[in-house]
């Protein structure tokens, strides 16, 4: 009885976050797909597949939801872990459409603008004329803008503490000879951040004062 009420809680969890396990399930599906293709045309496919300036003026629209469905690496797990860490308590907190418009923002803006800075790099010299046909596939702009609204769930001072590690993880790269995906990255955090609007009346934000309190009594 146990083990059914187990299960039972845990599918109610990922009842709550629909969302969240869907596109993980997707993304499980086209990993696999991935291990399955030669190496010399897995190149070719999720580069046609990417929001590389090339396909961006083809078709802007399928190129950033083809690219939001694809893992580059091909290690599906370790967004097993960060999947139910940021995204389920997110679209748990924020509603199914409330949180996919934070992954939409941060996943096409941070692309965007990513792709506008490339293009005056290589209008300007500073790039080759090669990298519009780059590969640039994946959920890690999506990701990084949850990562950053839910500073909003937690309680100050436990906030800033959080605030300081996110702005940490994904700012020093930025000191350390940038890339377009680094700045891409950052520009997520920004607009994650920017979501406050979204997050106003979604309940107390929690703090682990009271949770460590309430464990120890």
């Amino acid at each position: 009885m146990r083990i059914v009420g187990g299960l039972s809680r845990v599918w109610a969890y990922v009842r709550g976050a629909p969302g969240t396990y869907v596109w993980l399930g997707v993304l499980f599906v086209t990993t696999v797909a991935l291990h399955h293709m030669p190496p010399e045309f897995e190149e070719h496919f999720l580069r046609r597949r990417s929001t590389n300036l090339h396909e961006l003026s083809r078709d802007p629209v399928r190129a950033l939801v083809a690219s939001a469905m694809w893992i580059e690496s091909g290690h599906w797990v370790p967004y097993a872990f960060l999947y139910p860490v940021f995204h389920a308590p997110a679209e748990r907190w924020l509603g199914t459409a409330r949180w996919l418009a934070v992954c939409a923002l941060a996943h096409v803006v941070a692309s965007l603008v990513s792709e506008g800075m490339l293009l005056e790099a290589i209008r300007r010299g500073r790039a080759p004329y090669a990298a519009v046909d780059t590969l640039d596939v994946g959920v890690s702009y999506a990701l990084a803008g949850v990562i950053a609204v839910l500073a909003y769930r937690i309680a100050a001072p436990w906030r800033y503490a959080y605030l300081l590690a996110v702005t940490a993880v994904f700012g020093l790269p930025l000191a350390a000879g940038p890339t377009f995906t680094d700045v891409g990255h950052f520009l997520a955090v920004l607009l994650g951040l920017a979501c406050y609007p979204l997050v106003r009346g979604r309940g107390k934000a929690w703090n682990p004062k009271e949770t460590l309190a309430g464990l120890r009594g």
